[in-house]
């Protein structure tokens, strides 16, 4: 039978001078993420214990979303309480899977790279969100698990409040969570880590209405008995401090090109700037003993998330004001990607955010030179449409397709340009656009960019797609380029569309 395609010769973009001549513009670039969170049933699973494929369903309709609405990444946590939603020798099945700590899903399947897989298979990034000191959250009801690190290390987990806790002073808990993390980044093709604000836990009160302070006198004495002169709160800072170099250094060495991204609470101490106050008398830098400013200063991160989760003009914790510190404070030039909370638009209270709030905040994103991109909290909302949010975002801010931004510190190599070749049907009304990979480094992304007229047209497909149908016999030209895991865009190999180069000659005659 014979082929429906004939070939063209191979066309690449040096050619011949003209179309080498041509420079496609470059794609927008800004971190467009969002929270899926596990913990008490928030975002995914919608309750504990839905079958495997009613569990894949729901994960498919977020990343269908996720790439509707032209994000670029979802952050998916994996491990709200020494638990986990994917398969692990160290820590039992998440309870907020399968409705019991321990068990399996049913049939099973590892959540974990059944998500990486087709977030991969949309162009989305997806980073493994983990707790790294919480053990129980009081939304879990079920037994605990015999393998669970409350049975299996008592000595390690402190009871607080409503709350199970590993004791951060421990030096075997570190070496716990680094293990627990380490695990996630070796087996899985996961594109960052993620942790949040939750280091020492935000404080607990008795009856009587009181602070508990955080138990870990056991702690504290082994450090005062070998010869620890720090003060008890400077000593919890360094116990964190000591986990967030750990992780990042860890990560770095196992797999340079996975993010390591942290999202602290909003404000790094009151009155940082000065016409920022408490909000409701909390300091994380006092009561979490997270210094955050810290590891933003020392380059132990990929990108901070500080929590802005205020309005622009709520003069107490502006949003804009708070932005414009962290920015300033960013003397590494890593990435300053605020969280912003998407959940309060369209709640039924007074409280209650109206949908341009948000598209506010990304506009004041995108105009502050040193921060290129915001995270949703959380992914709820955007299914939900609430306040019409999922219309007005890719209407008004995420209008076109955006590249993650690069991170040059990791590494700055660009790729190779692919080789292209054009192929039409017997009735020349269709041409098929083909590329490859060319040189060693791998490929994560491809830029597929059209001209028609003075309008170039970009769309940006993973790294599976090879092929497009170009149905326009209009577009002019074609440029293609490939983009790397780092987010370092390669030279475009642009062709010439023949059909149109020949109807355009025959119009001179």
């Amino acid at each position: 039978m014979p082929s429906a395609f004939c070939l063209f010769p191979l066309q690449i973009a040096d050619s011949s001078p003209q179309p080498a001549a041509i420079i496609p513009p470059s794609p927008s670039r800004e971190f467009r993420g969002v929270w899926v969170a596990s913990v008490a049933n928030i975002d995914w699973p919608s309750k504990p214990g839905l079958n495997t494929s009613q569990q894949q369903a729901e994960l498919i309709t977020i990343l269908d979303r996720a790439a509707k609405l032209k994000l670029n990444a979802v952050i998916l946590q994996v491990r709200p309480g020494c638990d986990a939603l994917y398969q692990s020798t160290y820590e039992p099945w998440s309870e907020f899977l399968t409705g019991q700590m321990g068990k399996p899903p049913a049939p099973y399947y590892d959540p974990l790279a059944f998500a990486v897989a087709e977030a991969h298979k949309r162009g989305l990034e997806l980073h493994a969100w983990f707790n790294p000191y919480r053990a129980r959250h009081p939304q879990g009801k079920s037994t605990i698990a015999p393998n669970h690190i409350s049975k299996t290390h008592p000595e390690l987990v402190k009871r607080y409040g409503k709350y199970l806790w590993l004791d951060p002073g421990e030096k075997a808990v570190q070496d716990y969570t680094v293990q627990v993390i380490m695990d996630v980044v070796n087996r899985y093709d996961i594109d960052g880590v993620h942790i949040d604000d939750y280091f020492y836990p935000y404080p607990e009160k008795d009856r009587r209405n009181k602070t508990i302070d955080f138990p870990d006198q056991i702690s504290w004495q082994k450090y005062q008995q070998s010869g620890g002169r720090e003060t008890r709160d400077d000593w919890r800072r360094e116990n964190v401090n000591t986990l967030i170099q750990r992780l990042y250094q860890n990560i770095k060495t196992a797999k340079p090109w996975v993010k390591f991204g942290i999202s602290p609470f909003g404000i790094w101490q009151p009155g940082f700037p000065k016409q920022i106050g408490n909000e409701k008398g909390f300091n994380a830098y006092q009561e979490l003993y997270a210094d955050s400013r810290k590891w933003l200063m020392n380059g132990w991160l990929d990108y901070l998330s500080p929590q802005l989760y205020w309005k622009i003009e709520q003069p107490q914790q502006s949003y804009p004001v708070l932005l414009n510190w962290w920015i300033s404070q960013n003397t590494q030039a890593r990435h300053i990607w605020p969280g912003i909370y998407t959940s309060r638009v369209g709640q039924n209270n007074s409280t209650a955010w109206p949908a341009k709030e948000i598209v506010y905040q990304i506009k004041t994103t995108q105009g502050h030179v040193g921060s290129d991109g915001n995270i949703h909290f959380s992914m709820k909302p955007l299914l939900q449409n609430r306040g019409g949010i999922a219309d007005l975002l890719p209407q008004d801010v995420y209008h076109n397709p955006a590249l993650v931004p690069a991170s040059p510190w990791l590494d700055n190599t660009p790729p190779e340009k692919p080789q292209v070749s054009l192929e039409k049907d017997v009735t020349g009304t269709k041409t098929v656009l083909r590329w490859q990979p060319t040189g060693k480094q791998p490929v994560w992304l491809w830029v597929v960019q059209t001209k028609t007229g003075n309008e170039w047209n970009t769309n940006i497909v993973p790294t599976g797609q090879n092929s497009t149908l170009l149905n326009n016999n209009q577009v002019e030209d074609v440029a293609v380029s490939a983009v790397t895991r780092y987010g370092v865009q390669g030279t475009s190999a642009v062709v010439e569309i023949p059909q149109y180069q020949a109807r355009k000659s025959n119009r001179m005659f």
